[in-house]
């Protein structure tokens, strides 16, 4: 797990204003992948998370997480802004839109907050998340399956 391999990885701190939102956007492309394997790469391998209640340690334990988690959230799609940064962490406000097997549609709410390693990896993600079911006809994240297109607005844009 190196920057050659990771883009994400190439963005380093200390952050600046254009940094923080490139390394947040190319998070949020690698969320919307979703390869498990491809979004580990971005964090140490001793790594410390946090997601609602659940405490991970380490990528295998990311990439056991994160398969669980895409197998149960289909067509999911994230989009991230920049709240504050500092150094070498950044913090950023999200939502996201996935259905379960029922077809039914949840969205989640949240912040995390990264702390990032000497060098080029993410070292602790602590996120607080809130659900929301809703109905598909009230959609705003619309576009295919990946990356968010440029054009598409943001969580400010569209009222999240």
């Amino acid at each position: 797990m190196n920057a050659q391999s990771n883009p994400v990885a190439s963005l380093l701190p200390p952050f600046t204003t254009e940094t923080a939102i490139l390394k947040i956007r190319a998070v949020e492309d690698t969320w919307n992948a979703p390869v498990p394997e491809g979004l580990a790469r971005g964090y140490s391998p001793d790594c410390l998370w946090r997601n609602r209640s659940e405490f991970l340690h380490g990528c295998p334990g990311v990439i056991a997480f994160l398969t669980r988690k895409w197998t149960a959230e289909l067509d999911y799609r994230l989009i991230e802004d920049l709240w504050a940064f500092d150094g070498n962490r950044i913090a950023a406000r999200f939502t996201y839109e996935s259905h379960d097997a029922s077809s039914q549609w949840h969205r989640a709410h949240g912040i995390e907050i990264w702390q990032f390693d000497g060098v080029v990896l993410s070292r602790f993600r602590h996120a607080s998340i809130n659900d929301l079911a809703f109905g598909k006809e009230v959609r705003p994240f619309l576009w295919p399956l990946g990356r968010r297109p440029g054009p598409h607005p943001g969580l400010t844009q569209i009222g999240a």
